[in-house]
């Protein structure tokens, strides 16, 4: 027979709780085990609720892909993960219409010691349960070559669309908040 911790780690690895919440379990398991079994009850009612939980990662992995394909300099792939009429606004405020207008501005970019790579990271996924649209947002920063420290530094936010299956960018929206070194000689547009 399994004992109640047995069955805490048996349902933390089914829901995938996140480990701020196993840390509230776990502690409430040592001042009450109703208490405990209660929280993770309600915990597995919600994620058992949230089919977009695999939609969610899926749209992670996605943006650490197009990151990969971009800090390599291979436009073609990173325009795999857009829509044909992608829009996006960049971080000082140019905007972009297109998915080849978005794939000429990679190819510009060779990627020499001088050329800015930009990173960017997912920090929110939030996926509607009524529509193929999920909204991402997260911190992006730009490095002289992709090494070294961030020159500019800001957030974003992304609409994703599902077609075919297929997690895709319909827009982007990128603010550039901080700067330092040659970053800072950088001019936004009015």
């Amino acid at each position: 027979m399994r004992t109640p911790h047995g069955r805490l780690r048996c349902l933390i690895r089914v829901y995938r709780l996140p480990f701020h919440f196993v840390a509230t379990v776990q502690k409430a398991m040592h001042r009450s085990l109703p208490l405990a079994v209660t929280l993770l009850l309600s915990a597995g009612r919600v994620l058992a609720q949230s089919p977009q939980l695999a939609d969610a990662d899926a749209i992670r992995a996605a943006r650490i892909a197009q990151n990969a394909a971009m800090a390599a300099g291979d436009a073609a792939r990173a325009a795999t993960f857009w829509t044909p009429d992608v829009t996006i606004r960049r971080g000082l405020g140019a905007g972009l219409s297109g998915i080849e207008a978005y794939k000429a501005i990679l190819e510009r970019a060779p990627i020499p010691d001088t050329t800015l790579v930009y990173q960017r990271t997912t920090t929110d996924v939030n996926v509607s349960p009524q529509w193929p649209l999920a909204f991402e947002t997260g911190a992006w920063s730009a490095r002289v070559g992709g090494k070294g420290p961030a020159v500019i530094i800001g957030r974003y936010t992304a609409q994703w669309v599902k077609r075919d299956g297929r997690w895709l960018i319909r827009a982007e929206v990128f603010v550039a908040l901080t700067c330092s070194g040659v970053g800072c000689n950088a001019k936004a547009v009015p």
